[in-house]
């Protein structure tokens, strides 16, 4: 049977996502969270001119001149009368400027001498920041669907807002499989490894805007397997190996008791073959990691980033960049191949991709030291040095 392409693999299980329900929540709650609704700002900002200097609020029309010190306007604390001709406020940085003003002379270009200052010719409107100069009332501000980090929430705030409706983080449950895996820190056994696989993967999830729990990992066994997909409340189960076809490969025979329908059952990908996808009776969603690590956290890459961007009704497309290949590319084989890569940017701009030299999809060293994956394609031809490839960045902290 021919397998599906990572992007047709990718679009079944869009296919089988479900959107999950909004919910409000406090701004310092929502950093991470997908928007479940567009924001808009409930008033212009800002409200009023302000003073984009400290100096001296004034009439354009009155400079160059003497004008009399009538008062003060600071932020929160404005000089609330009118100022006729010939006449000037102290005022400092954010503060409004009073009726008849409409120029800021910066406190660098002024004189004082008691009550009075001396000013320069300045431009009408210097230093001024216009009503609403940074959005209007009404204007949408964020969209349906974006990613709220510091940066969007800080927006949000200037909007108006003190909650937001954002979309209810995705519950996964991770379960790892195998006899020879055992917890991080266990002492281990001569022909056992620690699972280094599902600890990575918990925190990419949660990145990506999850409530991600780690289940305890089960041995090769077909009732405990299903006595813990079954146990687990969550949306979507995450099985990290036994996702083959051999006779220690369980995951799969042991959740066709709970009714396991398949959208995908392997992928013409390397690394990642057997990665698969489906759903239960009770309509669970389970996707089926390899067991190596790289395996795994590739696959997860290219199909659990997008589930859960769907889940939460963000975009589920990969932000693919073009780069320039630091070195040349041998010729691929039948199967899309994503070869862990290091980027760099030149003087000019220019991004540059190195693939590391050793593939192996068991080795955790490599891994650690990527922030890319370069897709090469089945059958791809040779490259040669400086050919553009196409790159997935990999989010580093």
């Amino acid at each position: 049977m021919a397998l599906p392409s990572v992007e047709a693999a990718r679009a079944r299980m869009l296919a089988w996502a479900v959107a999950l329900p909004a919910e409000t929540v406090a701004l310092a709650d929502a950093v991470g969270r997908a928007l479940a609704e567009d924001v808009h700002a409930i008033r212009d900002q800002p409200p009023y001119p302000a003073s984009a200097m400290d100096g001296w609020a004034l009439a354009a029309a009155d400079a160059p001149g003497r004008l009399r010190i009538v008062g003060e306007s600071a932020a929160g604390h404005p000089f609330e009368a009118a100022l006729a001709r010939g006449e000037a406020v102290r005022i400092f940085t954010g503060a409004a400027l009073p009726s008849g003003a409409d120029t800021v002379v910066i406190q660098e270009m002024a004189r004082r001498e008691g009550d009075v200052v001396e000013v320069p010719a300045t431009p009408r409107g210097a230093y001024v920041r216009p009503v609403g100069c940074d959005f209007r009332a009404a204007e949408r501000l964020l969209a349906k669907g974006e990613r709220l980090d510091a940066w969007r929430l800080s927006l949000a705030a200037a909007g108006g807002r003190g909650d937001l409706a954002v979309a209810r983080r995705p519950r996964v449950s991770f379960l790892s499989t195998g006899e020879e895996i055992i917890n991080p820190g266990a002492a281990p056994g001569p022909y056992q490894i620690f699972d280094a696989a599902t600890v990575a993967l918990v925190a990419l999830a949660r990145q990506w805007g999850a409530a991600a729990t780690r289940l305890r990992p089960v041995g090769d066994d077909l009732a405990a397997t299903a006595q813990a997909v079954r146990a687990a409340d969550c949306d979507l189960i995450v099985t990290v190996g036994g996702a083959s076809v051999g006779d220690h490969d369980l995951v799969k025979p042991a959740l066709a008791g709970l009714g396991l329908e398949l959208a995908v059952e392997g992928v013409n990908v390397r690394p990642g073959k057997p990665t698969w996808f489906g759903r239960l009776a009770d309509g669970r969603r389970v996707l089926g990691l390899p067991g190596n690590p790289a395996s795994a956290l590739v696959c997860a890459e290219l199909f659990l980033r997008p589930l859960l961007a769907a889940m939460q009704g963000a975009d589920p497309a990969l932000p693919m960049i073009q780069a320039r290949a630091a070195a040349a590319f041998p010729a691929n084989g039948p199967r899309e191949h994503w070869m862990r890569a290091r980027l760099t940017s030149g003087a000019d701009g220019t991004v540059t991709a190195e693939a590391f030299a050793d593939q192996d999809s068991s080795l955790v060293s490599v891994f650690a030291g990527a922030d890319a994956l370069v897709r090469r394609a089945p059958d791809a031809p040779a490259l040669e040095a400086r050919s553009l490839v196409e790159a997935l960045p990999l989010a580093r902290a």
